[in-house]
């Protein structure tokens, strides 16, 4: 640890402060994704949307958090996380007011640029958060920190078709002015509670060239995987967005070699814990990314169900995240994420296995089953993954840390999603897909639809398992980590210097 890096000792309980500020926002972010596919079919009624606006609702708050996070993350370790977190709740709650006073002239696309607007939100909650919780949760509690935490995403995941359910009911604006008032709290919470535990080395620059070369850079490349997955264009823009993504992320790689105070340090990736973990983030990220939407895809295509009802029947896969959660993160305090990390992703693989083997005519409780699995697996992985990237670096750099780590799990996401919709919805008429997506209802009355639709499924999930496999083995190269051991010989570092420099 830099000798800049100094952590002060926050009052005690402030830890359990700082979690119910962070836990908060999860709890809202998470409530407003899953609420929101549930109003989706009105909001293509009432602003006389298309399906692919409809879409870019979705995607467009990923894309931009997606490529913002490393950014943010950047900003925080200079500036400190709690004036960015505050604000990222309070654009996220105006971002949700200005949604919701959506106009039907616009046909959607005022809802799609406000949407993006609260993705500016979520990227400064998200970054800031984790950091936030493991500056409060120090001498090798993080981990416990980031399950509890945990608990409020599975929550909101669980929630939000009841929520969406009984607030699209009234109206569509509803799901989206659901937000204010929680918001409004969250970041007067916020001001109020939250401290800053790390004070950030003084004399910083900011990396402009680096931050512009990546943004623009990786935002192509999210453009292009969203095109693949809903293509409008051909072709020819997707091919010219990849390679003049792919060049300008690797001219940025070439100046952040060559900076001193770097926007991302590369060189953190040299160090095999913090690289494979990453690694092993972005690979579950793939597997894991588009499974729970190609799922809720088969309940209301093949399986006939509406979206309300789609929704509430993923419910056991919450359920089982939201127990697994907190126990594995509480144990990635002594033991690391190697064998949690590995087990977790095993478990993921043999649910996966058995979701590609799903028909029209497989039992509910089956899908439960497999479901369960998932979610206990992503329970396993998710804290313990989070907890050793975290732990590994220095406190100056752990708004990096989460930046990185959130860019790689949400870029793979959306290499998932580009990977998965061409193979199951490439047969499938544009109209009968937006129906099934967004009212649900079958594809009885088109058997070669539903016979296409589960081929593709298939082969998505069982690509998806060999992923989880894949990222398993990478996890198992992990080093031997303690995050409690690690926390206690910082802070016997940390007092030496302070000894050594009053003497």
């Amino acid at each position: 640890m830099n000798s800049s890096d100094i952590e002060t000792q926050p009052s005690p309980g402030y830890e359990w402060v700082a979690l119910s500020v962070t836990t908060m926002g999860a709890l809202l972010a998470s409530l407003q994704g899953s609420a929101l596919l549930i109003a989706l079919p009105d909001i293509l009624v009432k602003l006389q949307a298309s399906f692919l606006t409809i879409m870019w609702i979705l995607l467009g708050y990923l894309l931009i958090t997606t490529a913002l996070v490393p950014l943010i993350g950047r900003l925080a370790d200079m500036f400190g996380r709690k004036t960015l977190y505050n604000l990222g709740f309070a654009i996220f709650t105006l971002g949700s007011l200005l949604a919701a006073l959506g106009q039907p002239q616009f046909h959607g696309l005022d809802v799609l640029a406000f949407r993006i607007l609260q993705g500016v939100g979520g990227a400064l909650l998200f970054t800031n958060s984790t950091a936030i919780v493991t500056d409060a949760f120090r001498r090798g509690r993080v981990g416990l920190g980031l399950g509890v935490n945990q608990i409020a995403v599975a929550a909101g995941f669980v929630l939000g078709p009841v929520v969406g359910g009984l607030l699209a009911a009234i109206s569509w604006q509803w799901v989206f002015l659901f937000n204010v008032p929680l918001g409004i709290f969250g970041t007067i919470w916020g001001i109020v509670r939250l401290r800053e535990p790390v004070i950030a080395q003084g004399n910083q620059k900011f990396d402009w060239l680096g931050s512009l070369t990546f943004t623009i850079g990786l935002g192509m490349l999210l453009v292009a995987l969203s095109l693949i997955a809903f293509p409008v264009w051909g072709q020819t823009p997707v091919i010219a967005f990849l390679a003049l993504g792919i060049i300008t992320l690797i001219a940025f790689v070439s100046i952040e070699l060559r900076v001193a105070q770097p926007m991302m340090n590369v060189r953190l990736f040299t160090d095999r814990l913090f690289g494979l973990a990453n690694l092993t983030n972005l690979v579950n990220g793939i597997a894991r990314g588009a499974t729970l939407f190609l799922l809720i895809f088969f309940l209301q295509g093949p399986y006939g169900e509406d979206p309300l009802k789609a929704g509430l029947m993923m419910a056991p896969f919450g359920a089982a995240f939201m127990l697994v959660g907190p126990l594995s993160g509480y144990l990635s305090d002594h033991h690391g994420a190697r064998g949690l990390g590995t087990a977790g992703l095993l478990l993921s693989a043999a649910g996966l296995a058995g979701l590609a083997t799903l028909d029209a005519g497989t039992s509910f409780w089956v899908i439960v089953l497999w479901t369960v699995l998932i979610g206990a697996g992503s329970g396993l992985f998710n804290s313990p993954n989070t907890n050793v990237i975290m732990t590994s670096v220095r406190a100056g750099e752990r708004g990096m840390a989460a930046g990185i780590r959130l860019m790689l799990g949400n870029t793979g996401q959306m290499l998932s999603t580009a990977v998965a919709f061409p193979l199951v919805v490439s047969q499938i008429p544009q109209d009968l897909m937006m129906k099934v997506f967004i009212y649900g209802g079958g594809m009885g009355q088109n058997p070669g639809a539903l016979s296409a639709f589960e081929s593709g499924l298939h082969a998505a999930f069982l690509l998806f398992c060999g992923l989880s496999v894949v990222a398993a083995a990478v996890s198992a190269l992990q080093p031997s980590h303690s995050p409690r051991l690690a926390a206690l010989s910082a802070a016997d570092r940390q007092i030496q210097q302070i000894s050594h420099s009053d003497s």
